[in-house]
């Protein structure tokens, strides 16, 4: 059975879609998908890349046809949940440093649930602490113990470990998969990711 990741960052709304869309991917292939946080701002930093919305600024009609792509991607999807967080873009530190954390103790699935849910259904300013801690809380998470534990210095050094390893590897942005050694970038290659995973198997 072919390994399967997807490299993440809550601060891109494009894995929010990938995160909602994966189950059915992983159902039809019947491979497990391991998902693995990564730091969107050090990948950048990393790599020389900026955010579409940086890199395509000035040019005319670039970022209205990438709207009118997540349309699309919505409506295919039945992505209604979906919500624009006012606050974009949020600095997403606390929250991966969050899913280190949540990682350790068993709970991803469920925190990475409960965090895009707060990000990008029902936004919230996701870099403030006393936002994240209620936002946990509510999410069935002890949100001061988590805002604690984020403090530990082995949390803050798995998140750079997983963001260096996963540029090494090739990552310049999210979403990113990894098929084995195979990489693809970007909601709009999860056919190819999922044609990829048949082939390996």
């Amino acid at each position: 059975m072919p390994s399967f990741e997807f490299h993440f960052d809550f601060g891109s709304p494009n894995a929010y879609f990938c995160h909602k869309v994966l189950p059915v991917l992983v159902k039809r292939t019947g491979v497990p998908c391991t998902y693995v946080p990564v730091l969107l701002g050090g990948v950048f930093k990393l790599t020389n890349n900026k955010s579409p919305m940086e890199q395509f600024q000035g040019i005319k009609n670039k970022n209205e046809y990438g709207r009118l792509e997540m349309e699309r991607f919505i409506r295919k999807h039945d992505l209604t949940a979906y919500k624009r967080n006012p606050d974009f873009p949020v600095n997403t530190v606390q929250i991966m440093r969050g899913a280190v954390l949540a990682q350790r103790m068993d709970r991803l699935g469920d925190y990475v649930d409960a965090v895009y849910g707060h990000m990008w259904e029902a936004p919230k300013k996701m870099d403030d602490a006393d936002v994240i801690a209620a936002a946990l809380d509510q999410s069935g998470f002890d949100g001061a113990a988590m805002l604690a534990g984020i403090q530990d210095q082995s949390v803050k050094d798995e998140l750079l470990a997983n963001t260096n390893a996963s540029v090494e590897r090739g990552t310049f942005g999210s979403p990113t998969f990894y098929v084995g050694d195979e990489i693809f970038f970007g909601k709009d290659r999860l056919d190819e990711v999922e044609a990829e995973i048949e082939r390996q198997k």
